[in-house]
């Protein structure tokens, strides 16, 4: 049985070639379609992304879908993306949005580029500058702080409820329930990386990793159930967690240094939450005189440019050929195409190094 957006499609497409709306030359609304042919609204969308896909109809923002003349070629249509990130310029980011880039200039497509900071308030400045343009055809985000309850949702919404496709990347708000994400396998991550410590021989592994990023839940969700599963000890004092505004100060003062003493007499090897992180984790054993990885292993996430420029190198999980910000943009032009989507997970592939 055919998909319920082919069916919407097939009867539509019938209609506009029998010439049912070529007084008008414009379809009905997507409330009437959904009434119609009692389906959702994304089922709806699908379907007229799918005659759009075909050159039957034009989709144009306020004003409806109009029915395209045949007479003319049909033109590969120039869609405007906005690409919300925390940040643009450090870390794994130039890589992200270089990828989604190149996936929107294969389709006609320009990126306008927002940055967060990771900040709620600057999430909010930039969501209502997305509601007031008056073109705007999809969005591929980064949501801001992606593990703690998120007040901007109402403004997602009305993105979600003017029709504007959302793809999260990294982080999703389960509570969007009609947008798709492309995420890390971060508990999976998290297992892999205690496993690997253990077979080395570890058997008491600390932990470093972000509270208010739902990666950083994820990572340890996977990190403490390997411990569990391995039998291997698990006491509250050989986590740590910061925070975005902590970030830049980890290890140089206050709760970073005690953690530091709290984990140095008694541990083996640290699992950190990204490269970044375990870049200054590093920096910070060796000026203490901590051997590595004699004395302290360390590994991590993103296998980025820190783990290549910190010595010694540190040993990393990699997604390979999987680019987070390509899956996304792929998944979005998908979208526009009236594909079946869903969401998709980056695998993870351990690259093995120095520090471990």
């Amino acid at each position: 049985m055919a998909p319920k957006y082919q069916m919407v499609a097939d009867s539509l497409r019938t209609d506009i070639l029998d010439g049912v709306y070529q007084k008008r030359m414009l379809l009905p609304t997507e409330q009437l379609l959904c009434q119609q042919f009692q389906v959702s609204r994304q089922t709806v969308r699908q379907a007229l992304a799918l005659l759009v896909s075909e050159g039957l109809i034009e989709r144009r923002q306020g004003s409806g879908s109009h029915i395209r003349d045949r007479s003319k070629p049909a033109p590969m249509p120039h869609r405007s993306i906005a690409v919300i990130t925390t940040y643009i310029s450090d870390y794994i980011f130039p890589s992200i949005l270089r990828e989604v880039e190149n996936v929107l200039s294969d389709h006609n497509s320009a990126p306008l580029l927002f940055a967060t900071q990771n900040q709620v308030s600057n999430e909010r400045k930039v969501l209502n500058t997305l509601l007031d343009l008056t073109s705007l055809d999809g969005v591929l985000v980064e949501g801001t702080k992606t593990g703690l309850p998120n007040p901007n949702l109402d403004l997602y919404r009305r993105l979600i409820d003017r029709g504007v496709p959302l793809v999260f990347m990294n982080g999703n708000y389960p509570e969007l329930t009609d947008s798709l994400s492309v995420l890390d396998d971060n508990a999976t991550g998290g297992r892999m990386l205690v496993d690997y410590l253990h077979q080395k021989g570890h058997q008491r592994i600390a932990g470093i990793f972000k509270n208010d990023d739902i990666q950083g839940h994820q990572r340890y969700a996977g990190y403490a159930d390997a411990l569990r599963t391995l039998g291997l000890p698990f006491e509250d004092q050989q986590v740590f967690w910061y925070s975005t505004e902590a970030k830049e100060s980890l290890f140089l003062d206050g709760t970073g240094v005690k953690y530091l003493e709290q984990i140095l007499p008694g541990y083996t090897a640290v699992v950190c939450y990204n490269d970044e992180i375990a870049s200054r984790l590093v920096a910070q054993l060796v000026k203490r005189g901590i051997s590595i990885p004699e004395d302290m292993a360390v590994v991590s996430f993103d296998n980025s440019q820190y783990s290549e420029m910190t010595t010694p190198r540190i040993t990393s999980l990699s997604h390979g050929t999987h680019n987070v910000g390509r899956m996304a943009a792929e998944l979005l032009m998908h979208l526009f195409e009236g594909v079946p989507c869903q969401s998709q997970v980056a695998p993870w592939t351990l690259v093995q190094k120095e520090s471990s």
